[in-house]
This record gives C-alpha cells, sequence and structure tokens, in this order.
C-alpha cells in the first residue's frame, strides 16, 4: 500500500516546482544524503521483523508513532502560528502603502527560503513544468543504482542457505554500497560543492557531526521502516521538518525517497512469503487511487488557504490514527496468543524457512 501510494505522490510531484525558488519540489540531494542508508536500514529491519515477536512490534510501533505524532503537531502549531504572523505582516505593509484593508495574499511557505542556489522569479511562480526538465538525472541515477544493486543482494540471499556465509557476505555488501553514497554526498556537501539548496543559505554550511547524525538517522529510519512495514517516510518526514526544510519540500522529498525504500521491502517481504499477493494487489490500486486525489486535494486546499502547515497536521493526524488502530489490532492478537499459551519469545532468523 506505501509503495503504491507513494509512486503515485511522486509522479505528481515530478512535474512540481518549489513555492518559492526555481528549483523542482523534490530536493534531489537531500534524497541522495538519506536515502542510501534508509535502504540499507530496510534489509536490517526486515530481518528484525523475522527475529521480533508481535507483541515486541507493536509497542515499538505504539511508542515510536505517539512520539512521532507529538513532535509533528507541535511543529505544525509552530509553522501555523508563523504562517499567521506573515499573514498580518503582509496585511499591515498593505495599509501602510495605502493600499486599504484587503486580506493580502497568502504565502504558504512562511519559513522557506528567500535565497540560495535557486532564486525567487517569475519563473519560480510556475507550478508544473515538463518532467523531463524537473528532474536531476545524474542524482535520480545515483539512486536507482544503489536500488538496483543493493536488490541484487537481496534477491541473490534467497538463493543461499540462511545464516550460511555466502548469505552474509550479501548482507554485509550492501555496506560499502550504501555508505560509500551517502558519504561521498556528505562530504561534498561539508565541503560546499553540493547544497540543499532547499533550505536556502542553511543549506551551504554544514559540520561533520550533523552529516554524521543526519546518516544514522536515515540507517535508524530505515530500520524502523523496515521492522513496521512502512517504508521509513514517516520518520523522515518529522526529521526533514525538523531540520528546516519547508513543508511542502519535506513531504515531497520524503515520499521520493519512501518509493526506493518501500519497494525494497516489498520484494524483501515477497521473498519472505510474508503476504498475499492478491490482497496486496487490491490494496495497491487503493492506494494508488487514493494518493492522486489526497496530492490534488491537499494542493487546492493549500492554495487556497495559504497554510503549509495543513501538510503537517495530516501528517501529524495520519500518524497518530496509525498508532491507534494499528497498536489496537496488535494488542487484540497478542491478548489471543495469550490465551492460547502460545511462544511469545524471539524467533530464529537462521531457522526460519519462507
Amino acid at each position: 500500500m506505501i509503495t503504491g501510494g507513494a509512486a503515485a505522490t511522486v509522479f505528481y510531484n515530478l512535474r512540481q516546482r518549489h513555492p518559492t525558488l526555481e528549483l523542482p519540489l523534490i530536493d534531489y540531494d537531500l534524497a541522495l544524503l538519506f536515502q542510501p542508508m534508509l535502504v540499507l536500514g530496510i534489509s536490517i529491519g526486515v530481518s528484525f521483523n523475522v527475529i521480533f515477536a508481535e507483541w515486541m512490534i507493536t509497542i515499538l510501533l505504539i511508542i515510536i508513532f505517539m512520539g512521532m505524532a507529538t513532535k509533528a503537531f507541535l511543529k505544525g502549531v509552530e509553522t501555523w502560528k508563523k504562517e499567521t504572523r506573515t499573514k498580518k505582516e503582509a496585511a499591515q505593509r498593505l495599509q501602510s502603502n495605502g493600499l486599504g484593508g484587503g486580506e493580502a495574499e497568502p504565502r504558504t511557505l512562511p519559513e522557506g527560503p528567500s535565497n540560495g542556489s535557486g532564486t525567487e522569479t517569475k519563473a519560480s511562480k510556475r507550478t508544473e513544468v515538463s518532467i523531463l526538465k524537473n528532474i536531476y538525472w545524474k542524482e535520480v541515477g545515483v539512486l536507482v543504482a544503489v536500488w538496483v544493486i543493493i536488490l541484487a543482494f537481496q534477491i541473490g540471499k534467497n538463493y543461499t542457505k540462511t545464516c550460511s556465509p555466502a548469505y552474509w557476505a550479501l548482507n554485509l555488501l550492501q555496506i560499502p554500497v550504501a555508505v560509500g553514497v551517502s558519504s561521498y554526498e556528505a562530504v561534498n556537501l561539508y565541503k560546499g560543492r553540493r547544497v540543499i539548496a532547499s533550505k536556502g543559505e542553511g543549506g551551504k554550511k554544514f559540520r561533520v557531526h550533523q552529516l554524521v547524525l543526519y546518516c544514522a538517522c536515515g540507517i535508524v529510519a530505515g530500520v524502523v521502516g523496515g521492522l513496521l512495514g512502512l517504508g521509513g517516510g514517516f520518520i523522515l518526514g518529522p526529521l526533514f521538518l525538523e531540520l528546516g526544510v519547508p513543508p511542502q519540500v519535506s513531504s515531497a522529498t520524503a515520499t521520493f525517497a519512501m518509493t526506493f525504500s518501500s519497494s525494497m521491502s516489498v520484494v524483501e517481504y515477497y521473498l519472505l512469503k510474508r503476504f498475499p499477493v492478491p490482497y496486496a494487489l487490491y490494496f495497491f490500486g487503493v492506494a494508488i487511487i487514493a494518493a492522486l486525489v489526497g496530492q490534488h486535494v491537499v494542493t487546492r486546499v493549500i492554495a487556497i488557504l495559504g497554510r503549509a502547515s495543513l501538510i503537517i497536521f495530516i501528517l501529524a493526524g495520519t500518524i497518530f490514527v496509525s498508532a491507534i488502530l494499528l497498536g489496537g489490532i496488535g494488542i487484540a492478537h497478542m491478548v489471543e496468543k495469550i490465551k492460547h499459551k502460545e511462544d511469545l519469545g524471539f524467533e530464529s532468523l537462521c531457522r526460519y524457512h519462507a
């Protein structure tokens, strides 16, 4: 479901432009820093899903989701207040210029950058351009290459004996691929050869400990995403907001990275025979339609209200509802297993057979 929804959203966003700068809506340098580590974490998380008992996964899901929902909600309140101040300041400027008390044109990105590698021009007012002109093909090519290489390792594992030397070798070979690409991007960001353009001036200067922390967060997001079957996007969205990335760009870039990681999860869970294919395909289609409709509606509402914070509130609400529903179902299953005195301990990865 997440793969379908993410793919549909990315397809919609590929033509979209940054709200205030002459840049694509998706920040490809930000994705290049996080996505390889995210995919690596997914592989680890899927293995943990086999090892951990269902009750452990349920408790972890509730704790993580509640924490993220709270953090995102507070960030939404903060952004809402900034938007309100921006609207009031714009209205006051109009009055001082003798233009009357009409309502000022809303800005949908109150905390977005006003300078940086992109420039705010009349051209930036365009909300859509050709997909071919809006994609950074070099960066996308690198991301696809990482996905294909790690996917090949995962498929290769399926033809080896679990926990054999070849099995562990294929697992370990994923590390230099993911770490190498993210490290290359991090070094370029540190030396100023590349920038996180969507952050403006704040995306030009990075310290070593910041970049190491960001890469570590990418792995953690992947592990949690693989363990809980989420693709990692629920972690990256709030994280990008904390980094100061504008809400629209944060959502689009997190979904872009999540497309790679969630599709990787699908392949890995398919190889482990952990889901029924017809059932999954049905929800895959439902998620695609829902994502396209939702993206269109939310974009229109933001354009009318001038409130980019709506994206953050939707994110927080979705995470909160997911925590309640998934957590409730998990607890119900756990109670049933306790009644039937089933084993609630760890499973062995080496003894697991798909």
